[in-house]
This record gives structure tokens, C-alpha cells and sequence, in this order.
């Protein structure tokens, strides 16, 4: 465990007012941050950190759209397929059975 005693605040020169994430480097980020920096050499590892997060949500945008595209189609496939399984009365005679 690594503990930090600030003294004093440092954001207050720095030009920015969105708000800032602190990430501490596990091994499995490590392996991921090393993946990136030979796919993008040029970028920092705080660079390749902020396009792996970039990335991974364009990749879970994409395969959700494709979830709702199948999940459409099926849909559309089976659209219609018990139309006239049931007669124009279904209903009214099956809610005669309820309790009023």
C-alpha cells in the first residue's frame, strides 16, 4: 500500500476544469498499456490510456448496435407468424374465465 501525504495543492495552475481520474497501474493495465504502445509508439502512456478508453467504448457502442440489429431481425423474422392462430373473440372469451 503506498501512502501520500500532501503538502499543498498543485491543480490550481494547471488549465483545465474537467475533472481528473487517477488510475493506479495494475498488472493487467500494464499488459494492456504495453499492448498499445506497439500499436501507437508515439503516444504516452497516459496518451495510450486515454485511447484504450476511447476504443473499448467505440467497441462496446459497436457490438451493442449489433446486439440490437440481431435482436430486430429477430423480430422481424417472426413478425406476423401466429397471425389467425387466434380467433377475433380470443380474448373476450378467455377474460370471461377471470374473476370479476
Amino acid at each position: 500500500m503506498v501512502y501520500h501525504r500532501i503538502i499543498a495543492c498543485y491543480t490550481s495552475s494547471v488549465p483545465t476544469t474537467r475533472p481528473r481520474h487517477f488510475v493506479t497501474e495494475t498488472d493487467d493495465l500494464s499488459v494492456a498499456l504495453d499492448a498499445a504502445a506497439r500499436r501507437w509508439p508515439e503516444l504516452s502512456r497516459p496518451q495510450l490510456l486515454v485511447r484504450l478508453a476511447l476504443e473499448g467504448d467505440q467497441a462496446a457502442q459497436l457490438t451493442h448496435e449489433e446486439r440490437r440489429q440481431r435482436r430486430l431481425g429477430a423480430i422481424r423474422k417472426h413478425s406476423g407468424m401466429l397471425t389467425g392462430s387466434y380467433g377475433p373473440d380470443y380474448l373476450h372469451k378467455l377474460r370471461e374465465d377471470w374473476p370479476a
